[in-house]
């Protein structure tokens, strides 16, 4: 079980979510630091518009090292720290900034690009300073789709070979994979090679239209669902995380019901299309099922929070609304009184379907994906296809129509 989590109590005794057990107002359970904005790739649907160069305005080591003080500051339960980029590879300071916070008593992990600084040696220095979880992006089963998004080709073949070398320095490996319109028919192909490389969890980011990811082309709604549900079917094989899809929480509180109540939950064309894919697969390759990973109800701002290259604070990193900067306020100040940080983790000001959901205050939607397509931070997710409860009975009236 995550640091800081508990199972969710009302779901008869089943692990269906899990929940903070502390204030998700007080402290973040997840800190997503950019240390530089530099990195070698080109990623077509990267958050960030990424440069060779590192800025000179980055935080400093000082700098960096006073936020990692801040946030250890928070004390127990400390939160996890993910030092990402860019290319964090591209910081000279990497080991040491690791090596403070480690020391402090915080979760410290790595989120680098497969470039040729990633190497054994860099790997062990790492491990050594004190980070104990390492990610890799795969997006595509193949190298012509893989490379597509990476901008260079051989970043495939050397994504597959550095994962061994991340497991053979002991680090926990997660993927990462970016679903979209593009490449979702290859998921049950990823699923393999998720498998193969022994991962320890496999995070499917849904992408968020914000900078150079504007150019792909996203899921709808329905689409999305099916995506969600064939992720709970095989959380048996791979523990799974939905980034930017909180709705999955949902579906693993309604597919944990009707598991006990019998009840037929229906699916559309492309969950098929997975399904049967992964099958075949599954048969292909025998694979040990396990207990699944419930998720967490943390989101963008309310146990999550995002700190960019300047020092600026935001909900995520697919958020761009600053909230303050950590060389003028501290982060625990900050995340704590934030005006914008409040109202992302009040659920009561949410509107259109997400205000009404009876699943609001456990999902909320994804703020981000609300805000890049309808410029409101607190507006309904136009992701999820769930139609609430509130809404139907609405609908049902004579009379009443629901927009």
């Amino acid at each position: 079980m995550t640091p800081g989590a508990t199972s969710d109590p009302s779901m008869r005794g089943q692990r269906a979510v899990r929940r903070l057990r502390h204030d998700a107002g007080d402290r973040p359970m997840i800190v997503i630091w950019e240390v530089t904005r530099a990195c070698a790739l080109v990623c077509r649907h990267c958050r960030a518009d990424a440069q060779h160069h590192r800025d000179p305005a980055e935080l400093s080591t000082e700098q960096g090292k006073a936020l990692l003080d801040d946030l250890a500051a928070f004390g127990a339960p400390y939160p996890i720290v993910v030092l990402t980029g860019g290319d964090p590879f591209e910081r000279p300071d990497l080991a040491a900034l690791v090596e403070h916070g480690h020391g402090l008593g915080l979760h410290m992990a790595l989120s680098p690009s497969v470039t040729p600084r990633l190497q054994p040696d860099v790997l062990a220095t790492l491990r050594e300073a004190g980070a104990g979880a390492m990610s890799l992006s795969l997006d595509g089963a193949s190298a012509a789709t893989h490379d597509s998004f990476r901008g260079f080709p051989g970043v495939f073949d050397a994504t597959l070979k550095a994962a061994q070398q991340v497991r053979d320095a002991g680090f926990r490996l997660q993927i990462n994979s970016t679903v979209t319109r593009a490449n979702v028919e290859e998921f049950p192909q990823l699923l393999r090679l998720v498998l193969d490389a022994q991962t320890s969890l496999w995070s499917i980011f849904f992408l968020v239209p914000t900078g150079r990811g504007q150019q792909l082309q996203a899921l709808s709604a329905p689409e999305v669902e099916d995506v969600l549900h064939w992720m709970y079917d095989i959380s048996d094989k791979v523990a799974v995380k939905a980034t930017e899809a909180p709705h999955y929480r949902r579906v693993a509180i309604q597919r944990t019901r009707a598991a006990q109540t019998g009840e037929t939950i229906e699916h559309g064309p492309l969950f098929e299309r997975l399904r049967a894919a992964s099958e075949q697969i599954l048969a292909e390759r025998p694979t040990r099922t396990r207990p699944p990973r419930p998720p967490i109800d943390v989101n963008s701002g309310r146990g999550f929070s995002f700190v960019d290259h300047h020092g600026d604070v935001y909900p995520s990193g697919f958020l761009p609304h600053r909230c303050g900067n950590v060389k003028d306020s501290g982060f625990r100040e900050i995340y704590r009184e934030s005006e914008l940080l409040r109202s992302l983790r009040d659920p009561a000001r949410f509107a259109g379907k997400c205000g009404v959901c009876e699943f609001k205050e456990v999902c909320g939607g994804s703020r981000s994906h609300a805000y890049a397509v309808t410029g409101d931070l607190l507006a309904s997710d136009p992701t999820c296809a769930y139609q609430p409860a509130a809404m139907t009975a609405l609908h049902e009236r004579p009379g009443h129509t629901v927009a």
